[in-house]
């Protein structure tokens, strides 16, 4: 039966079942290799009226200058469902924050959205236990500190399996 498909010289029934087959296999194959490489990449990054955010651009960008202008500089962590923060001032010093806010949320949904605060272990140093499920998270810090600028950073992280307290989750 195969040879008899392919045959030359006859167009039969079978090679036009054979076409389609591979037409549509191949399409299918390429829809299926664009989802995977999309599903991959996308970094979640909505914006709801791009032409409003547009219009605070310069704001934004002067807030930044000013946030740089501190020299602070921050190191996330997640582990066995600890957040944690360490800021430090340009010398390196800690720094003696008074609150700090983190956002954590999925970066493709807002359903998993929520907002804790860290705790001061020692100065320069925030913590809190969280659990969270395990995969791709982001994490919006705003430490807010008398006499400055609110500092503003965007951290993304993954949890795994080992970082999580699935006893915890459970509840």
């Amino acid at each position: 039966m195969f040879a008899q498909i392919l045959r030359p010289g006859r167009f039969t029934g079978w090679r036009m079942v054979g076409v389609l087959g591979l037409f549509f296999g191949v399409t299918i194959l390429v829809n299926l290799a664009l989802a995977f490489f999309a599903n991959g990449s996308w970094t979640g990054l909505i914006v709801k009226n791009s032409y409003v955010a547009s219009q605070h651009y310069n704001e934004r960008l002067a807030k930044e200058e000013q946030q740089a202008s501190l020299g602070w500089s921050g190191t996330f962590g997640y582990d066995k469902a600890t957040v944690t923060l360490r800021i430090a001032d340009a010398a390196g010093n800690p720094v003696a924050a008074d609150t700090v806010f983190v956002t954590l949320r999925r970066p493709a949904a807002e359903q998993e959205d929520h907002r804790i605060q860290l705790s001061k272990t020692e100065t320069g140093l925030f913590a809190a236990y969280h659990p969270l499920a395990t995969g791709l998270w982001a994490a919006d810090v705003r430490i807010e500190s008398a006499g400055y600028p609110a500092w503003i950073k965007r951290y993304r992280f993954t949890v795994t399996a080992q970082e999580t307290d699935l006893e915890a989750l459970a509840k």
